[in-house]
């Protein structure tokens, strides 16, 4: 016969289970409030971006103001220190715009709007966009000919934002040689978009953090050009909002490739 105070297998059982529900209230309530937090934070950070974007732009008028002469000549030293205002206030607001884009991904904010488009139109943008930064520079930006791949049904604004991330890093960090922007179509019928640089190339142990949040490659030129360590981060993200992924292979002294690749055809999207 079971000494008294000794549980029944149906008390073990039934203990158990208390247990266990009590483990799912605590990990549900826990859940909770990460939602919220997460959510409260998304929120501070659309927030303040937009709160920030306003004297931005006035920054950013009033140097080009002073640097057209509008007021009157500068002398040497005085449009030094107006470029890096200038140059200041548009890292920052590009760092403001990161915050933004990333604050609407955290939120499920970020619309995709796919539609029919050639590669060759989008090199042309980019090309366009890029023609003052390497005017008379010491880097070329070169991009080669995607006439003979298919026109592919995607987004073609956030791959645009992608690429043009990668060619603003690579074009930062490269002090001379190039930048070389290509497309091929893989096997399984995905389009990988490549952007590579001659520039000082990247340490193997920091390859896997790249694309996360807050990220920052401990370079002299990294010092030099500080950013928020949040633009590979929402390329990371848009790739995936694309259904797609993007990488880096890198080696110190060898340069760099950041890509991208997409499906040809974005589906589960209502055209």
């Amino acid at each position: 016969m079971m000494p008294a105070d000794v549980p029944t297998p149906e008390q073990n059982a039934a203990q158990a289970e208390l247990a266990v529900v009590a483990l799912y209230a605590e990990i549900e309530d826990q859940a909770e409030r990460l939602r919220q937090a997460s959510e409260l934070k998304s929120r501070f950070l659309s927030h303040m971006s937009h709160e920030f974007r306003a004297p931005l732009g006035a920054i950013r008028s009033m140097a080009r103001l002073l640097l057209d002469e509008v007021d009157g000549p500068l002398a040497g030293e005085q449009r030094v220190q107006v470029e890096f205002i200038a140059g200041a206030a548009t890292e920052m607001s590009e760092m403001v715009d990161d915050l933004l884009d990333l604050a609407r991904v955290e939120a499920g904010r970020i619309s995709i709007s796919p539609g029919w488009f050639t590669l060759v139109d989008v090199f042309a943008a980019l090309r366009g966009m890029f023609r003052p930064i390497v005017a008379n520079g010491a880097v070329q930006l070169v991009f080669e000919d995607p006439g003979a791949l298919p026109r592919m049904y995607s987004d073609d604004r956030k791959l645009s934002q992608i690429l043009r991330n990668f060619i603003s890093n690579a074009l930062k960090f490269t002090t001379r040689g190039e930048v070389r922007v290509a497309a091929c179509r893989l096997d399984d019928g995905r389009i990988r978009f490549t952007v590579s640089d001659t520039g000082p190339g990247i340490a193997p142990e920091q390859i896997p953090t790249l694309f996360d949040e807050f990220v920052q490659v401990d370079t002299p030129l990294q010092r030099k050009f500080r950013g928020s360590g949040l633009g590979l981060a929402v390329c990371r993200r848009f790739a995936e909002l694309l259904r797609g992924e993007v990488a880096c292979e890198s080696r110190l002294g060898a340069g760099s490739t950041f890509s991208v690749t997409l499906p040809e055809r974005l589906e589960d999207v209502p055209e």
